[in-house]
């Protein structure tokens, strides 16, 4: 009797064994499986295609510059995948995951919205939970892709196109000829679009156009339009911009030719109408130089002697040195303008930082990097970040925290020509310095009626009159008057 029940026990398993190998077996292989077997099956390896969202770097939109990867390629974490240019600055995007590229959502040149897919990538390994949900686009749930699904059979039904049959292919143009050589920006700002140049003249390696390529090309052109409106003549300063002569026609009418915007300036268009939003108060001023020309002189000379990393000191260090030490008196002139979202008033924010904004004229257009906790610094330290700043303005490669966090704004035209100006308030400050042509002049002598030359430069100054009255502009310009003309008494507030 034990026997029989055992024997019986037995074949129950090995019958259960084999039902379940089988359908183990048949699941591999596509084939039906029981309802009850769906419990068996292998770890599936993390591999997901997911839209990578453009993280918040500080900006609303971007320019892709330049991929670094193409569809089926293998990134790493922190791998560089490209290179965008936002209203200002340049960034590189990396990678937060290991994976393999599977789409590029633009070309390079089309601008890219903060918040949106920019590129897939097939996602492997461990990636975090908390980072794919910020970083990705979550997934359609199946009612959602079902109702798409039926949607687009009852169309087809229905006999009309969906938008997907709709869109023809883009016709190639020269950003796509480019595509991730990194030049679809330089050659929209240099007006090389459409020249054919690109497709066999790159100097790169296996032909890829460089940065110095379109700027060569530019030139090039430029000089042959000289050359051929002068007769052959080569412009006398090569440096100098070159003239371009208008079409004609032979009825002498009026051709005119819409050209886009390029970033930098789509960018300044938005700032400058939000700039003069804000009703401006104009106080302008004489200063004398000749103090601080004959300090830097002598300053100079010592850094000449000691072969540092700074070769001179120009006037700017001072004048940046003697603002941030007007702003302690006159902390109103380093405060921005809010509105209180729940009642709609108005109120002032105080900020501690000197953060002093610089305008500078680059090839991109105009730019204004910021000098950081200028408070904290001496003249020669000013210097040293100022040429720092110069050189990544120059080249284009100031990082939006350049060009973030400016609390006023001194803009130094002078340097180009100009004597006076009205400079505009940048957005997010209460005031802003112009700075005219530095000129030397007769003037008497201190106690004599002597007269001697004077370097003279006039400062003019814009503030936001919503705040700031003519007084307390005045008395905070005249601190700044004191402190450049008579250069000494900085030494006794450096830091």
């Amino acid at each position: 009797m034990f026997l029989q029940q055992s024997s019986r026990a037995v074949r129950r398993q090995w019958h259960l064994y084999k039902r379940l190998n089988q359908a183990v077996v048949c699941g591999a292989y596509g084939q039906h499986q029981h309802p009850w077997a769906k419990c068996f099956h292998s770890t599936r390896q993390m591999r997901v295609v997911k839209p990578v969202l453009l993280a918040d770097i500080g900006i609303v939109e971007c320019e892709i510059i330049q991929w670094f990867v193409e569809p089926e390629a293998r990134v790493e974490e922190f791998s560089p995948l490209c290179e965008v240019q936002s209203d200002k600055a340049s960034v590189e995007i990396t990678s937060r995951f290991s994976g393999v590229v599977k789409k590029l959502h633009y070309e390079a040149g089309d601008m890219a919205k903060v918040g949106k897919p920019f590129v897939d990538i097939d996602i492997q390994g461990d990636a975090k939970k908390e980072d794919l949900e910020a970083l990705t686009v979550p997934e359609p749930s199946r009612r959602e892709e079902a109702g798409a699904s039926l949607q687009l059979d009852e169309e087809l039904k229905a006999g009309r196109p969906s938008e997907d049959q709709n869109a023809a292919a883009p016709a190639p143009t020269e950003a796509s000829l480019i595509k991730g050589n990194g030049q679809a920006r330089l050659s929209k700002n240099n007006g090389t679009y459409g020249s054919g140049y690109y497709r066999d003249t790159g100097t790169g390696k296996d032909g890829r156009v460089l940065k110095e390529d379109v700027y060569k090309f530019a030139e090039d052109r430029d000089t042959s339009r000289i050359s051929s409106a002068a007769g052959g003549a080569a412009p006398s300063n090569p440096a100098s911009p070159a003239f371009s002569y208008p079409q004609t026609t032979a009825d002498n009418a009026q051709i005119e030719t819409p050209t886009p915007l390029t970033n930098v300036q789509a960018q300044m268009f938005k700032a400058m109408t939000r700039s003069l939003s804000i009703p401006h108060f104009i106080y302008a001023d004489e200063i004398d130089f000749s103090r601080l020309h004959s300090l830097r002189g002598r300053l100079n000379a010592t850094l000449a002697k000691e072969k540092g990393d700074l070769a001179k000191v120009s006037y700017l260090p001072f004048i940046i040195k003697a603002v941030s030490m007007a702003l302690y008196q006159y902390p109103i002139l380093n405060a921005r303008v809010d509105v209180d979202s729940d009642t709609d008033k108005p109120n002032l924010v105080m900020r501690s930082q000197h953060n002093i904004g610089i305008a500078m004229d680059t090839p991109a257009g105009l730019l204004v990097p910021v000098l950081k906790n200028v408070g904290s610094m001496n003249v020669y330290s000013i210097a040293a970040e100022l040429a720092r700043l110069q050189s990544l303005a120059t080249t284009g490669k100031l990082s939006v925290l350049d060009l973030s966090g400016g609390t006023i704004t001194v803009s130094n035209i002078g340097n180009i020509g100009g004597t006076y100006l009205a400079p505009v308030i940048v957005d997010k400050a209460v005031a802003i310095l112009g700075v005219g042509r530095m000129r030397e002049v007769p003037g008497f002598d201190d106690g004599s009626d002597a007269v001697v030359r004077r370097q003279i430069c006039n400062f003019s100054w814009s503030a936001d009159h919503r705040v700031v009255d003519g007084a307390t502009m005045a008395r905070a310009a005249e601190v700044v008057r004191r402190l450049v003309e008579q250069p000494d008494q900085m030494i006794l507030h450096l830091r």
